[in-house]
């Protein structure tokens, strides 16, 4: 059987280094800043780039190859890099693809960090940013300039859980020789593959469902070998790479991805399902649920709703903040994707320094709630959240 005929759960746990000649069945660390040389040839010649070895943490590590390679396998992309998280993965494509008065096109729905770098920063080096409202994907096009370079999204979005059709972004994307740009944190590679819709990068912050349990930071960015070139030269520069341990720690996590993420989805569906039907609940967002906008392009493109639900609780601000001060099981942080279930009200925490207008042109609603739901007895979970609605 070639490794191009195995399944997902086989390459997430057979994908791992050769081994040593201690012959271990789990793959070793390799907690090493710098790696040696037989001669000066052998220096010469690698430091050249006519061989394919370690040199240095910082470029490379055997454990970080790993992680990158299997993440590679799960998302079809020719190459990768890992970064020490999941804004060092975003930040460092950009800059190492972007120059001085270039342009982007995004959705207007990302993560707060991401925002921020698009318009405190990134302006600095005169690269300006456009947003076009994912609801409106006809609009996309006019915002393209002679200049653009890259087109971006989030699907689903961050925390609106909003979903953007990757079909139609890789055809616009090739239509005008753009580089398409899609996160893949809430759905990683289990759930969704963009390059198979036309992205030529994906980018995760493995820090969430990646690792899974809260404990390690990383993100990874994966696509065209070319893209990925520029990217791997800039980073080895500048230092964002990702550590030895932490990459041992996800390559790991990778081996259960598959079997965790479809709990998760399975609790996720049946919280959803709950909130939706619940008096004090003005709306609910979940990719599988019917009454979900954009249902039919989320059953299109991926293969489970995810495990973040989004809903509107009845009340406005206070109503939120006093549902947070309620809740006793889950845990109130501002990370997602862990085996615990956590609730977050984005209107008062983390995107609190936005204006209702700013808010409310991403979907975030005064009374918006998001829940990452996690691997509890879900019935637990659910009774959590009844009690804290109460």
């Amino acid at each position: 059987m070639s490794e191009q005929e195995f399944g997902f759960e086989t390459q997430a746990i057979r994908n791992q280094l050769e081994r040593t000649q201690f012959l271990e069945h789990s793959v070793p660390l390799y907690l090493t800043s710098s790696f040696v040389f037989e001669d000066a040839e052998d220096m010469r010649a690698s430091f050249a780039e006519e061989k394919d070895r370690n040199i240095y943490s910082r470029y490379s590590n055997p454990n970080t190859n790993e992680f990158v390679d299997k993440i590679c396998a799960m998302e079809g992309a020719e190459a990768g890099f890992a970064f020490a998280s999941g804004m060092a993965a975003v930040y460092s494509t950009f800059a190492a693809l972007l120059k001085s008065g270039d342009h982007i096109v995004s959705a207007s729905s990302v993560f707060g960090a991401t925002h921020s770098l698009f318009v405190n920063y990134f302006p600095k080096w005169n690269i300006e940013t456009s947003y076009f409202d994912l609801t409106k994907p006809e609009t996309i096009e006019s915002f393209i300039k002679p200049n653009t370079k890259i087109l971006f999204a989030e699907s689903p979005t961050n925390p609106a859980v909003d979903i953007i059709d990757l079909e139609l972004l890789g055809a616009i994307a090739k239509k005008h020789n753009l580089i398409l740009i899609i996160d893949n944190c809430f759905a990683t590679p289990y759930i969704q593959q963009p390059i198979k819709w036309g992205a030529h990068l994906v980018v995760h912050s493995a820090t969430k469902l990646i690792d899974g349990q809260g404990r390690v930071l990383g993100g990874v960015t994966v696509g065209r070998s070319d893209l990925i070139q520029d990217i791997y030269l800039f980073s080895r520069l500048t230092g964002p790479s990702l550590s030895p341990f932490n990459a041992w720690v996800l390559s790991k996590s990778l081996e259960t991805l598959a079997i965790r993420v479809d709990r998760h989805c399975e609790n996720a569906l049946k919280v959803a399902e709950f909130l939706e039907s619940h008096p004090k609940v003005n709306s609910v967002k979940y990719p599988f649920l019917k009454s979900h906008p954009q249902y039919e392009i989320a059953k299109k493109q991926m293969k489970l709703g995810g495990n973040i639900v989004a809903f509107e609780i009845k009340g406005g601000l206070e109503a939120g903040r006093a549902f947070l001060d309620k809740i006793k099981l889950c845990s109130l942080s501002p990370n997602l994707g862990d085996t615990r279930t956590i609730v977050t009200h984005p209107a008062s925490t983390t995107h609190s320094k936005l204006t209702v207008e700013e808010r409310l042109a991403v979907s975030i609603t005064d009374g918006l709630v998001r829940v990452s739901v996690g691997l509890e007895t879900v019935e637990d979970v659910i009774a959590d959240l009844q009690q804290a609605l109460s």
